[in-house]
């Protein structure tokens, strides 16, 4: 293993001390000089036809400077991460309650809340539909024109009935996951003016600022030049900052008012309308033969996207490509849909789509070793994908294949739950539990050109500047980043100053999202710091008359590696440099190798490295009341390098605090979900003891082997907890959240037909009162028939 300065070190987290201090500015905090409140007047309809949008007596309130609609969106109208079928103010109808329909801009909060009162809608109301398996069916209300199907992925490799035939078990299950809210810290908020130039600066609070000029600029009609997007300090996101929130609005006014404005949501706009996890129902079949390897696994999936389409296809894709979990298996078929309802907009929410698959497929293979008598850790072990093996997309996986290393980090830990935690007295109606989780996670997005570009910069003194487009939304990726430049030109990290998410100086790195920073924007990072290097090494050629191959950066000088007397400053070389006129400025790329999956099959390589896990959950469940306690998570996670292994621990420690929100307490129902007062999330009594573990199986491509583990962390801890009920009490949770209620409603009932399922060829029984997603009620490929027809 090479030794390194700064990687796989802990430095101070940049930007931390600030933080810590208040010292800090978000969006929220921006000093403007006499700026305009501006608040968004929403829908109070589902969906209904605008006949007709009053803002006359709005107008007339004092202190108002101006109200916006439609009618004043000098561009495109539409807006959207994947596709553009958003409206930035609804013009014609609405589709969710809570949808954008006017700005309203005034000289005080006082005059804007006073404004919104007295805004006035005709409004023609529409049908509504809000279940997805509903909006299926033939007569369903149409959310939008074309129809409410906005996706269909679907994966094959292998026969799976071929497979099914040589199983020893076979289980079918049914698993619904819940719609939730990030509730991230920091509500959205955003502020901007136009500077002396005439361009129109945003100050976002935001994970993805190059998109965000971009969609600005079409709804203006403007050029890049013309809009420039700063991030400010961002207090979580989560995903659903990918999306258009602030950034629109503020636009739009500063395009017509040309003063300085501000934006900021309250908690209870940011439920209504920000983006949420997609709700999933997930029916999944699995087999196994008697040696203990999974042969065939089927599924189908419906993810409600809501209103508008945001993350809805990346959903639908990942969520099919995760469907076999870390495991390889030879047949698999799998379909999944995406859907349109009038419910709130379900984007991108750490994860997207793994964590909702990773409930059905963990499940599954806790059920199939009981099924078998087999261990459920040694049964995950039989199954791991390893190096060589082959994915359900046809992909051969190379190198940095960790799960089996992660599940082996936890054995110790489970063996001993087993042979005396479990074993322990807990009273009459105390279950203890032992719950496994595994995962994987494709890093970047998937199957499409994912690009990362930087720029690294040294100045006539020596200083270095490096440029990056990533937006750090509190994960750390600009310490990261400066450790990886720092490494490459042997100075210290802290001597970097970072140039971050400004689209007037900075490249684009693309979204901070699908754990991809450490990997894509560290390879940039990396590639520019070394041309940066070379460039050094040459310089010193010229001086030394030594070639580039002898020569090395070392605390501030080229030296060379046999007569270290022979030796210039940086800070000469940068001095020299300048003042023959040579700019020391360079650019660096990364693009990570990827196909796009064939359309009917799936097949395909839609991503360059995956992260792996298994989590073990240590649960008590009290019978009689229902409630869930988890006490113990050992979290092992294979990131490849950790490059700064404080930073990876406290992201799984977040981790696992949103998988117990998840598996145990978190559900946002539209309609009654408005606030923070009617939505549960963990608390710090509620935590476990976590005991992270990070498992290095370096990834050849990645910057010093280093992957990702910011939504990875998630995946596997609901999975080990619903596991850990199921193994204290004898009965299984197959729809989150596992609350008390839930939990004492399955205790004290018989499990429903649904899940009973269980088919062991070898008795020769069968599947009699099987549900399938057609027996209740849809058949989405006939959707699919009927549209193409309504289409010709």
């Amino acid at each position: 293993m090479p030794s390194y300065k700064h990687i796989n070190t802990v430095i101070p987290k940049v930007g931390a001390e600030d933080l810590a201090r208040g010292r800090s500015a978000f969006s929220a905090d921006m000093t403007l000089e006499d700026p305009l409140v501006l608040r968004v007047f929403r829908s109070t309809e589902s969906h209904a036809k605008i006949r007709d949008v009053d803002i006359s007596d709005g107008l007339r309130v004092p202190g108002i400077v101006g109200i916006l609609t439609a009618k004043d969106i000098p561009g495109e109208r539409l807006y959207g991460l994947i596709q553009k079928d958003q409206p930035l103010l609804a013009h014609d109808r609405v589709r969710f309650r809570g949808e954008a329909m006017a700005v309203v801009a005034a000289r005080d909060e006082r005059a804007a809340e006073h404004a919104l009162g007295a805004i006035r809608v005709d409004y023609e109301p529409l049908g509504s539909v809000s279940d997805p398996e509903e909006a299926l069916k033939q007569g369903a209300p149409l959310v939008h024109e074309k129809g409410n199907l906005l996706y269909r992925r679907y994966l094959r490799k292998g026969d799976v009935e071929e497979g099914f035939s040589r199983s020893r078990v076979r289980i079918k299950r049914h698993y619904r996951t819940p719609c939730l809210e990030h509730c991230y810290l920091e509500p959205d908020a955003g502020a901007g003016l136009v500077d002396q130039d005439g361009v129109l600066v945003i100050y976002a609070s935001t994970q993805n600022p190059h998109y965000d000029q971009q969609d600005v600029c079409r709804l203006l009609g403007l050029q890049p030049e013309q809009v420039r997007i700063i991030q400010r300090n961002t207090g979580g996101g989560f995903g659903s900052k990918l999306d258009l929130t602030t950034q629109g609005y503020i636009g739009l006014a500063l395009y017509h008012f040309r003063r300085p404005v501000r934006l900021i949501y309250t908690r209870e706009e940011v439920f209504q309308a920000t983006s949420k996890r997609h709700p999933f129902g997930i029916e999944m079949e699995s087999g196994a033969s008697e040696e203990g390897k999974v042969v065939a696994l089927k599924a189908r999936c419906i993810c409600d996207t809501g209103a508008y389409a945001s993350y809805g296809m990346a959903v639908a894709i990942r969520a099919a490509v995760h469907a076999t979990g870390p495991y390889e298996v030879e047949n698999v078929e799998v379909e999944c849909f995406c859907v349109y309802t009038n419910n709130p907009v379900a984007g991108a929410m750490r994860g997207f789509g793994a964590p909702q698959m990773a409930v059905a497929y963990e499940s599954q293979m806790d059920l199939m070793a009981q099924e078998l008598g087999i261990d459920p850790l040694e049964f995950r072990k039989r199954n791991a994908l390893r190096a060589g093996s082959v994915t359900a997309t046809g992909q051969k996986l190379d190198a940095s294949v960790g799960i089996l290393s992660a599940l082996e980090a936890v054995e110790p830990y489970y063996k001993e739950a087993v042979d005396h935690w479990k074993k322990e007295e807990t009273g009459d109606v105390r279950r203890r539990g032992i719950g496994l989780g595994a995962m994987w996670y494709g890093i970047g997005n998937t199957g499409v050109k994912n690009p990362a570009g930087a720029r690294i910069e040294m100045g006539r003194d020596g200083t270095v500047v490096l440029y990056t487009g990533a937006a750090d939304i509190g994960q750390g990726s600009t310490t990261v980043l400066s450790q990886i430049a720092a490494e490459v030109l042997d100075m210290e990290p802290g001597a970097i100053r970072c140039v971050v998410a400004d689209t007037a100086l900075t490249e684009n790195a693309g979204a901070t999202s699908a754990s991809r920073q450490t990997y894509i924007s560290g390879n940039a990072v990396m590639d520019a710091a070394e041309k940066l290097r070379l460039q050094l090494l040459a310089e010193a050629t010229d001086i030394l008359g030594i070639p580039g191959e002898y020569l090395s950066l070392e605390d501030g000088f080229v030296i060379s590696g046999k007569r270290t007397e022979h030796r210039v400053s940086v800070k000469d070389l940068a001095k020299r440099a300048y003042t023959e006129g040579r700019e020391l400025s360079c650019s660096g790329y990364f693009d990570p190798r990827t196909t796009p999956l064939d359309p009917e099959t799936g097949q395909g390589v839609p991503y360059a490295t995956y992260a792996f896990a298994c989590q073990m959950a240590l649960v008590e469940v009290d019978t009689e009341t229902g409630n869930v306690e988890v006490s113990r998570v050992i979290a092992a996670h294979d990131v490849g390098k950790a490059i700064h292994p404080q930073n990876v621990e406290g992201q799984i420690q977040g981790g696992v605090a949103m998988g117990l929100g998840f598996a145990l307490m978190e559900e946002f129902k539209p309609g009654v979900t408005s606030s923070m007062a009617d939505y549960h999330i963990p608390t710090s009594l509620d935590m476990p003891e976590i005991i992270p573990i990070i498992v290095e199986s370096q990834e050849p491509t990645g910057p010093f082997g280093a992957k990702g583990v910011g939504e990875p962390a998630l995946i596997p801890t609901a999975p080990a907890i619903l596991n850990g009920i199921a193994d204290a009490t004898g009965r299984r949770i197959y729809q989150l959240p596992a609350s008390p209620e839930r939990v004492r409603k399955t205790l004290s009932h018989t499990e429903t037909q649904r899940a009973q399922i269980s088919l062991r060829l070898s008795r020769g029984q069968r599947p009699n009162g099987r549900v399938t997603m057609q027996s209740a009620g849809y058949n989405p490929m006939n959707y699919i028939k009927r549209n193409e027809e309504m289409k010709r």
